[in-house]
């Protein structure tokens, strides 16, 4: 799908720029002709992440105002923490990026008339909707949309929401606040067993990098509103990801937050004319491969 970015469009922000969505997401801007800033505290950011010809800023997301004094036509918003269970053993971090944060990128965009695309969580669909008050990160991401949606009420701010399912691709982060995908390619590469927690049925969509950033440049020049779901068309449990992978398998207890269930609306992503076009089997099968082949010598 080949995407280019309106040239009419051409200051943009990009919270979370050197993260691991964001920084595929300005080199993609970058590329497509537009003046790029990103802003990052580098809580899980990194510097090797950075793109050339990219202004990258350090900073907290609730000093946007002071750290970006230009006037930007849009605003991806995608400078959050992002943990479901970890997030049960730090909330006052989790408030201080996501609530006051985003209060921040809210009143800078009401404030400059920027276009304000939130990375809204597709947890807050889980389990027929309780996920959204399972963990603090899914009841401040979810409570931010609807700050979104109210600032679009009150003020008129031009927004559009998305909802990314299990982003996954090269560059991915391991570690604390790793991604699953990131954490059993680098487990199966070392020959250690994948640890699912319990009990392993649990539904993930998993979509991959470039697909999200395809629905980003889209939903940013042409979305409005809210519900662009952005996920992949099929789901799997965790205990059946680590089997694609193979090898031996470390079941943990259950984990405060873990959700059940996988729920995906992309109809009006795709009537942007967006879908998912790489699949995790593909991506897996790929580092099977690779490794194979490092083994054959």
């Amino acid at each position: 799908m080949a995407l280019s970015w309106d040239r009419a469009l051409q200051t943009i922000v990009v919270t979370g720029g050197a993260g691991f969505i964001g920084g595929r997401l300005c080199e993609r801007l970058h590329d497509a002709g537009a003046q790029v800033i990103s802003l990052d505290n580098y809580f899980t950011g990194l510097a090797e992440a950075h793109v050339a010809g990219v202004d990258y800023r350090r900073g907290h997301t609730r000093d946007i105002a002071a750290l970006v004094p230009e006037t930007p036509d849009v605003v991806f918003h995608l400078g959050e923490y992002s943990r479901v269970e970890k997030s049960h053993e730090e909330p006052a971090l989790v408030w201080d990026l996501n609530k006051a944060g985003t209060f921040g990128v809210a009143e800078f965009c009401r404030q400059r008339g920027s276009k304000l695309v939130y990375a809204g969580s597709s947890t807050k669909f889980a389990d027929g909707g309780l996920g959204r008050d399972q963990s603090p990160y899914a009841w401040t991401k979810a409570t931010n949309t609807e700050l979104v949606r109210n600032y679009g009420d009150w003020f008129g701010l031009n927004y559009a929401i998305t909802y990314f399912y299990n982003v996954y691709g090269p560059g991915e982060r391991a570690g604390a606040y790793g991604t699953l995908i990131e954490i059993f390619r680098r487990k199966f590469l070392a020959g250690e067993p994948l640890s699912v927690v319990a009990p392993g049925t649990q539904q993930r969509i998993f979509t991959h990098i470039d697909d999200i950033v395809d629905g980003l440049v889209l939903v940013g020049a042409r979305g409005e509103g809210d519900e662009f779901g952005l996920g992949a068309d099929e789901a799997f449990s965790v205990l059946e990801v680590a089997q694609m992978f193979g090898g031996q398998i470390e079941m943990l207890p259950e984990r405060a937050g873990n959700r059940m269930s996988a729920w995906l609306n992309v109809a009006k992503s795709q009537g942007l004319g967006w879908s998912a076009r790489r699949k995790l089997a593909d991506y897996v099968a790929g580092i099977k491969h690779a490794a194979a082949n490092v083994a054959a010598g």
